[in-house]
């Protein structure tokens, strides 16, 4: 076991993140535009490093086990946030929403994410605490989702269309944008605008994708702190990215298989903790399993070689398919938000 990080740490770095969301919150209310190569490379780089710095601080603090929890935490909530950009994508892409107000969208779709977990956390954490056997079904609903995520067929957006159109129908809503805002008057008469629908969709996104990142989490670790501060970390700079990587995404058409094996991976891990903590009488008498131990560096590894391979293949594959002008094969794209042109 690790020590306990110091009180004043933990409130201090909450603090801290609150007031660097709420700057990048206002920068995007008052700046709205599409930012250059330039200012979204210095944001993200910006982020990364924060979290690199923290990793610093809580090895320092806490020494190896903890620091290394976080960055497998962060790591692959990273990967998570990296996929639901190509659902983003879809959603922008499909509502028409103007690219200057796109940074908007991506920094509510933000603060819901980390609302949406942050209850999740500690439901989940309350649970975990009085229940060791929601292991099982963590380690369960994970490897189903990896092979899900894998193999499974790509119809969220037709899912997205069908709750468009049953808002549409319900909600006076008008028929194009009205720059960033949700009420507009088209002769004398108030309407919604598409940017309402936009954030509902936003949002349900946001729901679906926290069911999946906090089980994952939870199977790297189990303090409260580090899950959400690597939540809090993974969603920092996401609306940066989106604009950094740009096309690149659509290029990553294996991520969606390295985010299956992480997930099939830390299900495995789960199942694993289950047994070792193994309280149910109809599992060998209601004692602890032996099994195989997999400790925090070695998922680390994991999650890192995973994600390399996948980028990697990806690029490569890409290169190649570009050379012999087979560009837009959908038949690559991300299980979570393929053909996002």
């Amino acid at each position: 076991m690790h020590p306990a990080l110091p009180a004043w740490f933990e409130i201090g770095s909450m603090i801290v993140l609150v007031l660097v969301l709420l700057f990048d919150l206002l920068y995007v209310v008052k700046r709205p535009h599409i930012p250059s190569m330039k200012e979204a490379t210095a944001w993200v780089v910006f982020y990364v490093g924060l979290a690199l710095v923290f990793a610093l601080l809580m090895l320092w603090f806490a020494g190896g086990d903890f620091a290394g929890q976080f960055l497998a935490g962060w790591l692959t909530e990273y990967s998570l946030s990296i996929d639901n950009l190509f659902v983003f994508i879809v959603i922008m892409s499909s509502m028409s929403v103007p690219r200057k107000y796109q940074q908007e969208v991506l920094m509510v779709g933000i603060i819901i994410a980390l609302i949406l977990r942050g209850i999740f956390i500690l439901a989940g954490a309350a649970v975990i605490e009085r229940f060791s056997w929601i292991f099982y079904l963590f380690g369960a609903f994970l490897l189903y989702t990896a092979w899900k995520q894998a193999f499974g067929k790509d119809d969220e957006g037709e899912g997205d269309s069908k709750v468009t159109a049953f808002l549409r129908r319900r909600l006076n809503v008008a028929e194009e944008f009205d720059g960033n805002k949700l009420r507009t008057t088209i002769g004398g008469k108030r309407y919604w605008t598409p940017m309402l629908l936009v954030f509902i969709t936003i949002g349900a996104t946001d729901f679906l994708f926290a069911i999946d990142s906090i089980p994952a989490i939870f199977g790297i670790t189990q303090s409260p702190f580090i899950v959400f501060t690597a939540n809090v970390f993974a969603l920092m700079g996401l609306r940066q990215l989106y604009f950094l990587l740009g096309g690149l995404l659509e290029r990553l058409i294996y991520l969606h298989y390295g985010i299956a094996f992480i997930l099939g991976f830390i299900g495995v891990k789960l199942v694993l903790h289950a047994l070792e903590v193994n309280e149910l009488g109809f599992i060998n008498g209601g004692q602890p399993v032996p099994v195989p131990h997999i400790d925090t560096w070695t998922s680390l590894i994991v999650i890192i070689g995973s994600m390399a391979v996948a980028t990697v293949a990806s690029l490569v594959v890409s290169r190649r398919r570009e050379r012999a002008g087979v560009v837009g094969d959908s038949s690559g794209s991300s299980g979570s938000g393929g053909d996002a042109d």
